[in-house]
């Protein structure tokens, strides 16, 4: 049974809550993740304190890094809980547990009070946080798409993936913004960085406002009445994955996966450093960068989920990638070089707007690679593993930059190597628009992935 049947009984203030919640679940989930990247070198000086600026500089991000590493483990077991139990579920556990953790990192003693063992303690909160971050990804990145209309499904994977993550960052910024103005100066080392932290336990009260009236996916209720009728054993959901079926799926998924999670963190995500150390400007220019930007980013992943509706997943993703792997280190360059706020507005915004089109589909392309009984999972490991290899990026640029002037040039190369990889994948995978499995009876149907549309 295919899933538009399904949806003629889905109401349209079930769609609208089901979306609203999948965008506004991994809107919270960035803001927490944003916060860190808005405070990296406050964060630098109190935890990872070095003579050397740029080495401080990347065991920051590295701390960062940890958090994306252990997304896939969350993946695995939110992934599965969700394909199992449901996806309102995980979702609702998943929030909530990444804003508490968020706010615990605003209680920190840092390492000028007990030294070492600060240290210690925020890395094993960031490996916490990255686990329910990554059940954050198997939930929200699913029961959206799953409910809305199949012809709205790539503006779907924008509006969530990306305008979710957009909307994050906006409201990151916003935060940022009140932040450094309660506490100017010295006093944001002092105070400001933990309000900023402690803003995090709002997403998980807000989330459990919000998900209060969410119904249950459409779909993923529709397999369980089929494996009730069936009545006979399912392997679990990350055995199928792993299973000799999907897992040539899930390595050829990474070369796209990887490319816009590179895409993301080396853009929407490096930039508060980019122009703090690089451009050397102001809070206010940066706070004002960054909203406008959160904001291209929302429009730019919108239009690039429309556009794999119109044209294709598969040619989307080809002609974002050319654009990318030859506009990005120029335009990174240029940025470099921008002394005056209005060229590094204009120049940060093209710079997201093109960047975040490269995995607006990336979404809807995973739930399209699987079947219901595995789609959480799948596309949370899918998604997660590409991206927490993405979210190293920023750590080995700035462990490969002899001098912040270095950064652009370097980021160029690091373009150009993870692009050709991204392209390479576009070419090898099918088109996969309207092409979502619904039955878990059609286990197979899904398995041959390298043909033609």
């Amino acid at each position: 049974m295919n899933q538009s049947n399904n949806l003629n009984v889905v109401s349209r203030k079930q769609m609208i809550t089901a979306i609203s919640a999948s965008i506004v679940g991994w809107a919270f989930d960035l803001f927490d993740l944003f916060i860190l990247l808005f405070v990296a070198p406050t964060i630098g000086k109190l935890f990872f304190p070095t003579s050397d600026p740029m080495f401080q500089l990347a065991a920051t991000y590295a701390s960062f890094a940890v958090t994306l590493l252990m997304r896939p483990v969350g993946s695995a077991l939110f992934g599965s809980y969700a394909d199992r139990y449901g996806r309102k579920r995980a979702m609702i556990i998943a929030v909530v547990g990444v804003g508490v953790t968020t706010a615990l990192f605003g209680t920190l003693p840092t390492y000028g009070k007990i030294g070492i063992a600060a240290t210690v303690l925020f890395i094993i909160l960031r490996l916490i946080q990255g686990v329910f971050v990554g059940g954050v990804v198997a939930s929200t990145h699913t029961i959206g798409t799953e409910t809305v209309s199949p012809k709205y499904r790539g503006l779907m994977s924008g509006l969530i993936g990306g305008g979710g993550a957009g909307l994050g960052a906006l409201m990151a910024s916003i935060v940022f913004l009140a932040v450094t103005s309660l506490f100017p100066g010295p006093e944001f080392e002092v105070w400001g960085w933990r309000v900023m932290f402690f803003t995090g336990i709002i997403s998980s009260i807000f989330g459990l406002f919000i998900f209060r009236s969410l119904e249950e996916s459409p779909a993923w209720v529709h397999a369980q009445k089929e494996n009730s009728k069936v009545n006979k054993p399912q392997k679990t959901p990350i055995r199928t994955l792993f299973s000799r079926q999907y897992l040539f799926t899930l390595i050829v998924n990474l070369l796209l996966t990887i490319g816009g999670g590179t895409a993301y963190y080396l853009t929407a995500g490096y930039l508060p450093t980019f122009l703090k150390v690089v451009n050397e400007t102001s809070s206010n220019i940066v706070s004002a960068t960054l909203i406008i930007t959160s904001i291209i980013m929302i429009i730019s992943t919108a239009f690039g989920g429309y556009i794999s509706d119109v044209i294709g997943r598969k040619k989307t993703f080809l002609i974002s990638g050319v654009i990318c792997l030859l506009g990005l280190p120029l335009l990174f360059k240029q940025l470099g070089q921008a002394t005056d706020g209005t060229s590094i507005i204009i120049y940060a915004s093209i710079i997201v707007f093109l960047a975040q089109i490269t995995y607006a589909p990336t979404l809807i392309f995973l739930n399209e690679r699987f079947p219901t009984a595995i789609r959480s999972t799948g596309t949370g490991l899918s998604w997660n593993l590409g991206f927490a290899i993405g979210g190293t990026m920023p750590t080995f640029v700035s462990l490969a930059s002899e001098t912040p002037q270095s950064i652009p040039v370097v980021m160029g190369y690091f373009f150009i190597g993870v692009f050709i990889l991204y392209l390479i994948g576009s070419l090898i995978i099918p088109e996969t628009k309207g092409k979502m499995v619904e039955s878990n009876e059609k286990l197979s149907q899904n398995s041959d992935f390298i043909s033609s549309r």
